[in-house]
């Protein structure tokens, strides 16, 4: 935990969330500036700053992440959908925790 951290708070409880989604080693929840009709983030509990500071012991954590998505994806209408993991401030990381973005729904995804 990082005490400064806001996704540290949320998994603490200290900062109230629409939670789709919690176990032992992850937290779910929507996206508070969405950019699609469904957009929601998978937290890990464990703080780690980002996919480049991930080392061989996070390996299940990433896969159980990577996992999730499709299943909560389906349980939220998504036939479809989109992941993307922001990695440093010049990949476009704003929060220091890493995450999962899930998002789609309703609108055609621009190709990257």
């Amino acid at each position: 935990m990082s005490s400064d951290c806001i996704f540290c708070k949320i998994v603490a409880g200290s900062i109230p969330s629409q939670k789709l989604y919690e176990d032992d080693d992850v937290i779910v929840f929507n996206d508070i500036k969405p950019i699609s009709k469904v957009h929601f983030l998978i937290v890990p509990k464990l703080h780690v700053e980002s996919l480049a500071s991930c080392e061989v012991q996070h390996q299940a954590l990433l896969g159980k992440m990577l996992l999730l998505a499709p299943k909560l994806a389906k349980e939220q209408g998504l036939a479809g959908f989109r992941t993307m993991i922001n990695t440093g401030r010049e990949g476009g990381q704003e929060v220091f925790h890493i995450h999962v973005h899930v998002f789609g729904g309703g609108e055609k995804l621009p190709r990257i």
